[in-house]
């Protein structure tokens, strides 16, 4: 097997059940989220919007709080289990523990995920325009325009507010998510023709660390037990796509 080039790496996953797709989509929006948060534009403030409001939507269609407890007392019982084996870092493991302790506590006594984001009138208002193309303009959403030029610290104390309302959901993903990742071990694999496939048994995401030398991206597709990675150029009518292509693969 050719030796795997370690720089320009880029990690592409895909989620083999509807719950930890839903948690990678609520994952990308709370990072956009955060990100977004500096509002210092028309523009920066209606993508920030967006987001929330595509959060809220994501917030309104499943019990994410119960899901989230029900995981975080699953990791919990496996690193207890954990600390019964021979030559386990008992320390490290109290540490964790102690870490799911608290951001299940936090979690449990958040008030409802979205809560104080749905019943704010600014993101209200927002929220009924986004559907509309061009509906943000600024004819339509006076108050909003009005409010993205007051001065800055009040809008970020605002902000801070709404930000805060969400972070034991943030918290609670990003311990679940970092948990489950770590779960698996990245090993060589190498794809002939542009085709990999291969078994799983009781895994949760698949983690493809694949270098963007060749201009190559895997298509993947799974479920439960079995999975499949196609390989394809981002050109699709005149990219050479290599005989081999070694890459890295974590089942989690």
């Amino acid at each position: 097997m050719g030796e795997l080039i370690t720089t320009n790496l880029i990690t592409y996953e895909y989620p083999m059940n509807e719950k930890i797709r839903s948690w990678l989509r609520l994952e990308t929006l709370l990072s956009q989220i955060y990100e977004l948060s500096n509002i210092t534009s028309y523009s920066t403030g209606i993508a920030f919007f967006r987001s929330v409001s595509e959060l809220i939507e994501i917030l309104d269609r499943g019990e994410v709080r119960s899901e989230l407890i029900k995981e975080l007392e699953k990791q919990r019982t496996r690193l207890s289990n954990w600390a019964e084996a021979p030559n386990a870092d008992n320390q490290l493991i109290s540490t964790l523990l102690k870490q799911l302790s608290e951001t299940t506590s936090h979690l449990m006594s958040a008030a409802r995920f979205g809560h104080h984001l749905r019943t704010d009138k600014i993101i209200s208002m927002v929220r009924q325009r986004l559907s509309i193309p061009g509906g943000c303009c600024s004819f339509d959403l006076p108050t909003l325009q009005l409010w993205l030029n007051i001065p800055q610290t009040e809008r970020d104390k605002v902000i801070s507010g709404w930000l805060q309302s969400l972070d034991p959901l943030n918290d609670a993903l990003q311990t679940v998510l970092t948990l489950i990742r770590q779960n698996g071990i990245f090993e060589q694999k190498e794809s002939h023709n542009g085709f990999y496939q291969d078994n799983v048994e009781g895994k949760e995401l698949l983690r493809i660390k694949l270098t963007a030398e060749h201009l190559v991206y895997p298509q993947i597709s799974g479920h439960k037990t079995r999975f499949a990675l196609r390989f394809l150029h981002i050109d699709s009518e005149t990219g050479i796509l290599p005989d081999i292509i070694n890459f890295e693969l974590s089942c989690c």
